[in-house]
């Protein structure tokens, strides 16, 4: 697993033994249903986290306590999570995003990446200069979401764009980094920032962070009529399921669209 998701785990279980003042096996299973509806209905989480901290348990209580499996799925029951379709922005929308809302090279850099190559903010934030392979029109994404390497797109706009950069800020390892010291990567919470405020600059509506560029990227891989199986690889995705999602935008959009007749 990734260490994100490692961190997480060992979070929501040491939660559960912070919520009784007791260690995890001798906490009962009535009381382990009762903490679930405390983070549900006391503390509101929404159903991706709630899900995760079930999946949490689920796993400690397996492989620590050596529970059965289809006791844990009865004790420990998944909510449904709310269908949420990502909103994607625009084409027109995003070259006043990259012209208008980014007038410094760095941000629009970043953030022209981002959507260019359908990156997850961690995956942009940790790019390398060695990753890029200009002559091959491709970028490597080394350890991204699940531990795994893939390749995605390097068109030539951004290749432009990340030449131009790479002249004003010399980068020597990381290609984007901290302002203040050029040895570390760009802080997550760094390209958030640039992201807000690209959209304010910019005059745009809000339509969730930064990952509504990447949705961006695969609804209009979808709507040019690249195969979803080729999206699902450039996205990263274990299960086309995953993929799919974009789909439904798809769809919206065509239901936007008048017939001559």
């Amino acid at each position: 697993m990734s260490e994100r998701t490692v961190e997480a785990y060992v979070a929501a279980v040491a939660s559960l033994a912070r919520y009784y003042h007791r260690s995890p096996d001798r906490i009962t299973d009535e009381e382990l249903q009762a903490y679930l509806l405390h983070l549900g209905q006391e503390r509101r989480l929404a159903p991706s986290s709630l899900n995760q901290s079930v999946s949490a348990l689920r796993r400690f209580y397996d492989l620590v306590l050596h529970r059965p499996a289809d006791q844990l799925e009865r004790l420990l029951p998944r909510v449904r999570p709310q269908t949420r379709r990502p909103q994607v922005f625009s084409r027109a929308e995003l070259e006043r995003l990259f012209t208008i809302g980014s007038p410094q090279p760095k941000p629009r850099a970043f953030l022209m990446t981002v959507y260019g190559a359908g990156l997850r903010l961690n995956e942009a934030c940790h790019l390398k200069v060695e990753h890029l392979e200009s002559a091959r029109g491709q970028i490597r994404v080394e350890l991204g979401k699940g531990g795994k390497d893939r390749y995605t797109l390097l068109p030539p706009r951004l290749l432009e764009e990340l030449r131009a950069y790479y002249r004003a800020f010399r980068p020597r390892v990381w290609l984007f980094t901290r302002s203040r010291n050029l040895e570390e990567p760009l802080p997550a919470q760094s390209g958030q920032r640039m992201f807000w405020a690209a959209v304010a600059r910019a005059g745009l509506p809000r339509k969730g962070g930064i990952h509504s560029l990447r949705h961006s990227f695969a609804t209009h891989l979808l709507e040019a009529g690249v195969e979803i199986t080729v999206v699902q690889r450039l996205l990263g995705h274990s299960s086309l399921s995953s993929t799919t999602t974009y789909l439904h935008v798809r769809e919206e959009r065509l239901a936007q669209i008048q017939g001559p007749l």
